[in-house]
């Protein structure tokens, strides 16, 4: 399909994250873009500055007429998420219109393009965007389609040069409902292979084999990198001249080395069989985060950036909304945000953040996402939140789900061995902070928890004031 022979694309969803990105992305090659989304939101009322025309009804008469009108010039962008009784996508699946998932949509864009493309159940948005920032601020054309907004560009899509050389596509690849085997890699990269979304496959083996299929669309004579965990899990590609590398912190052919884990930055040595740089330092937090950062440092240097561009790319690079965010940072008080939903990210979180404040008491307030991961990880989620001195759990937050009987956030509390734990609601947080009045505070989660962050950075400053 040429994109540029469209008049108009049209999302169903257009104010998610992945979905917004895409809405930017036509905008940019100059087609009509127009969509429909359930509520406004931030990103929505971005995306409207930008020209686009967004309703919040469900109805015929929101669609421009343009898409009505000439069908065969049209795209109808859609997410699963969409209700199947949904009047628009009705409309479009009865009449004839091309509709695509976003997932198709990006296969299509990366048949095209040399793609860097990112999968892992934790880690891909913040790697996506590390190995962006770095070819960006290498100066190389690059567009990057992104899970999260970027500090560095406060957006979810790095727009590339189309007048210049021919751009390369840094996309994540998410494996929910299998979207990442769209796509078209000439290098890949694997940050985890933990078990995760195992209402769409079952379980773990079947997880597995989805991340297997994969790394085999990767182009002959492409590369890999792949955490080392996650190497030990996947075993043999298929395609022997696919150049595999594996990291990791402690083990793997590319490794972080010395690292010291300070208030203002990480500090760390990156090595590998080819070469070593010292005393890199990157103010993204966390012992996670400088792994992820190896593969984007790696791919990088296979791009021909030198070490004072590695070094400025490192130390410039500000992270991704709700990664690691930190929003208070007072000697005795200190606030920090974070989206990490599956017990392997939250374990990684807190031990990260009780390296930088050793002797501060943390609070971990922790929303549990969707009733079929807290069922299915609560043993882990009680684990690794007992990181934490306490632990205040809100209740679950359903996203697509419906509840399912007996899965509560309060089963998760038994096994939660923190000296202090308790069960809250979100209308009452913030009195409760006020009788508790944390040292760290941390909120973890990938619901409507973000939704608190504003207000307890807010009353956490009025408190320093």
């Amino acid at each position: 399909m040429n994109f540029k022979k469209l008049h108009s694309v049209h999302f169903l969803g257009i104010g998610g994250i992945g979905m917004s990105a895409l809405a930017r992305w036509f905008n940019h090659i100059g087609v009509k873009v127009s969509g429909y989304d359930k509520t406004p939101s931030p990103l929505t009322a971005a995306l409207e500055q930008e020209g686009m025309e967004i309703s919040f009804e469900d109805r015929l008469e929101m669609i421009p007429d343009r898409v009505k009108v000439d069908k065969e010039k049209a795209l109808i962008i859609w997410t699963p998420a969409m209700p199947k009784d949904s009047v628009q996508l009705n409309f479009f699946m009865e009449n004839g219109y091309s509709l695509k998932k976003r997932a198709a949509v990006l296969g299509m864009i990366t048949a095209n393009m040399p793609t860097i493309a990112v999968a892992g159940t934790h880690g891909k948005t913040t790697t996506s965007s590390m190995i962006a920032h770095l070819l960006k601020s290498g100066g190389k054309n690059i567009a990057a389609f992104l899970g999260g907004l970027t500090q560095n560009y406060n957006s979810n899509l790095i727009l590339h040069d189309e007048e210049n050389d021919a751009a390369t596509v840094v996309v994540e690849a998410d494996e929910f409902d299998r979207s990442f085997l769209h796509l078209h890699p000439n290098v890949a990269v694997v940050t985890s292979a933990d078990p995760d979304h195992l209402d769409i496959y079952g379980d773990d083996t079947q997880m597995l084999e989805g991340f297997r299929q994969f790394v085999d669309l990767i182009a002959d004579e492409g590369q890999l990198y792949v955490q080392s965990k996650a190497f030990s899990k996947l075993g043999q590609l298929k395609n022997s001249s696919v150049k595999v590398r594996n990291y990791g912190l402690n083990s793997g052919e590319i490794q972080a080395r010395h690292i010291q884990a300070k208030p203002a930055a990480f500090i760390f040595d990156y090595t590998s069989n080819e070469r070593s740089i010292k005393g890199l330092e990157l103010k993204m937090h966390g012992f996670h985060n400088v792994e992820n950062i190896l593969p984007a440092i790696s791919i990088a240097l296979d791009y021909g950036l030198d070490e004072s561009e590695i070094r400025k790319g490192v130390s410039t690079y500000k992270g991704v909304k709700r990664r690691f965010e930190i929003w208070v940072q007072y000697e005795d008080r200190i606030f920090i945000d974070d989206y990490a939903h599956h017990p392997e990210e939250i374990k990684a979180f807190l031990t990260s953040v009780k390296a930088m404040y050793p002797d501060k008491k943390l609070t971990a307030v922790f929303q549990p996402h969707l009733y079929t991961r807290t069922r299915d990880f609560a043993e882990g989620f009680s684990e690794s939140l007992s990181i934490a001195d306490e632990v205040v759990l809100l209740d679950i937050y359903p996203a697509r789900e419906l509840p399912i009987e007996g899965v509560t956030a309060s089963m998760l509390l038994e096994g939660i061995t923190s000296m202090k734990k308790s069960l809250q609601t979100k209308e009452g947080l913030l009195d409760y902070l006020e009788l508790n009045t944390p040292q760290v505070l941390v909120t973890i989660g990938a619901g409507d928890i973000d939704r608190l962050v504003t207000p307890i950075a807010n009353w956490m400053k009025r408190h320093e004031n």
